[in-house]
């Protein structure tokens, strides 16, 4: 009797056991647990931990929640601008309600990448080539916006859209950069042309003070001088005052209107020409304007 006892306690205790192994479950920290009895969802959403199911009746799925990084590959279009350009991008997205996740759709991480390929070749044709080169913040806010609002159906949150690279055509890339040569060159000018345009007042108000003091510009002049020499050159530069010129054209004797009337040339003589008829003996000697016989030319023969 009791050996009988012993044996059924035994194998109640087995049975038991391999009810355990055969309900028990574990459910890690990242995940959540969905349980579906006779092909119907379970309201409660298992917690991570230790859980039981019934065995044969119940089914478990675990749901990872964590947040999931999926590139999207580069689509291939035309700007507003016609540009043809290649992007891609990388998304980020968790699931938020595991139950949904798996009821509303088949596969939401395949979902999400297809959602999120059509949501950028469609942010392409809406955007200029400028926008997707420099405002990327704004182009990935329009394009979290898109891909948000079917996902949230599915139990899915985008956390986050990032436009990676922007691949544009060889002569595309050319012209860029000689409109980047450009306008390099015309800032420079214009940073030139504005720093010559202080440097002729700074000298413009240094010239009104040496003007007012002639040592001043003596004084300049030696130090010019004293600049060139310091070089160790063998050929040495002296400027000459513009007033030392003035001064010698003042001083030289002579000078002015009265050089100018003395050493004017002789009035221009008019040429004689002859008058009276021609024949074949000669012609009649004619007078010069000024009252002097001019013997005309023989004839030739």
């Amino acid at each position: 009797m009791i050996e009988e006892l012993l044996m059924a306690v035994a194998g109640a205790a087995a049975a038991m056991g391999v009810y355990t192994g055969a309900a028990a479950r574990v459910v890690k920290q990242y995940e959540r647990g969905v349980v579906f009895r006779f092909g119907r969802l379970r309201a409660d959403v298992r917690s991570p931990g230790f859980t039981m199911i019934v065995p044969v009746v119940d089914r478990l799925h675990k749901v990872n929640m964590q947040i999931v990084t999926m590139p999207v590959p580069a689509q291939e279009g035309i700007t507003r601008d016609n540009v043809t350009v290649r992007v891609d991008a990388v998304v980020y997205f968790k699931v938020v309600d595991a139950a949904e996740a798996l009821i509303r759709v088949e596969d939401y991480k395949f979902a999400v990448s297809q959602m999120a390929q059509t949501s950028l070749r469609s942010i392409i044709g809406k955007s200029d080539l400028d926008d997707l080169l420099s405002n990327r913040e704004k182009l990935n806010q329009g394009l979290e916006l898109m891909l948000d609002s079917p996902a949230i159906g599915w139990g899915v949150q985008i956390d986050r859209v990032e436009i990676k690279d922007v691949s544009l055509p060889e002569t595309m890339k050319r012209s860029m950069a000689r409109q980047a040569e450009a306008d390099r060159e015309r800032r420079a000018r214009v940073i030139n042309a504005d720093a010559e345009l202080q440097a002729s007042k700074k000298l413009a108000e240094a010239a009104g003070v040496m003007s007012a003091q002639p040592a001043a510009l003596q004084l300049r002049l030696l130090q010019t001088v004293m600049a060139v020499s310091a070089e160790k050159n063998s050929t040495l530069v002296l400027p000459i005052p513009v007033e030392l010129l003035r001064f010698l054209e003042r001083a030289t004797p002579g000078s002015g209107s009265e050089e100018s009337e003395d050493t004017a040339p002789p009035p221009a003589v008019p040429p004689a020409y002859p008058r009276g008829p021609v024949d074949g003996a000669g012609v009649e000697p004619v007078e010069d304007l000024t009252g002097a016989s001019v013997e005309p030319a023989p004839p030739e023969e």
